[in-house]
């Protein structure tokens, strides 16, 4: 179980306005999965993306059933599977093209494996990873937090934590990923905890 309380701690020391919200909200409960290997946390997170929970979540079930033999498949099993049978899982034409192209480079070890990643910083598995098709830098964010458990990431992009940031503040903008940069300086080397808590912000009642 990872131990929250240092950057609970910290966050609390530097900001007044985030030390309130952690007093409101309480420990921080961050879940980290990291028994997933980079190539499954990524196709589920092609899955997810633009989706309800709901939905995505039938879909992966879908996809899962389609290998019965195993609990996932491997890369080369993924990528010998027809468009047409991934197709019926309820994938689009664009995430199965994502989702072939991160089997093939999972193949080719652009996509590291379990034990090699976590030798690599986190800009290195960004830049690594954001060369397959329809995986961004948020997609790696949330990798690096959620499968990873890396300590220093902070989603600027994310509209989660611009939402959460900007009711913590009271400011009537979004900020902006430059002003969340800037800001978030002074919580290193824990800004994850601190996405998580903007999270957390981002679904207060009004």
């Amino acid at each position: 179980m990872t131990d929250f309380i240092p950057a609970i701690n910290h966050l609390g020391r530097t900001d007044r306005f985030l030390r309130r919200l952690i007093q409101q909200i309480g420990p921080c409960s961050l879940k980290i999965r990291n028994h997933r290997s980079p190539f499954r946390a990524l196709a589920e997170s092609i899955t997810y993306q633009q989706l309800n929970g709901t939905a995505a979540a039938s879909i992966f079930g879908r996809f899962k059933a389609l290998y019965p033999s195993r609990r996932f498949p491997t890369p080369e099993e993924l990528l010998a599977t027809s468009d047409k049978r991934l197709r019926s899982a309820g994938f689009s034409r664009a995430k199965v093209a994502a989702l072939k192209d991160l089997a093939a480079q999972t193949i080719s070890g652009v996509v590291p494996s379990s034990r090699i990643i976590r030798a690599l910083s986190d800009a290195e598995i960004v830049e690594r990873i954001t060369v397959v098709r329809g995986i961004g830098p948020w997609t790696v964010e949330m990798l690096l937090i959620f499968a990873l458990g890396r300590p220093d990431v902070w989603p600027v992009t994310d509209y989660g934590v611009r939402k959460g940031f900007a009711r913590l503040y009271g400011l009537k903008e979004l900020p902006t990923p430059k002003e969340l940069l800037a800001h978030g300086e002074k919580w290193r080397p824990h800004r994850s905890v601190a996405a998580w808590y903007l999270w957390r912000a981002a679904e207060l009642p009004e």
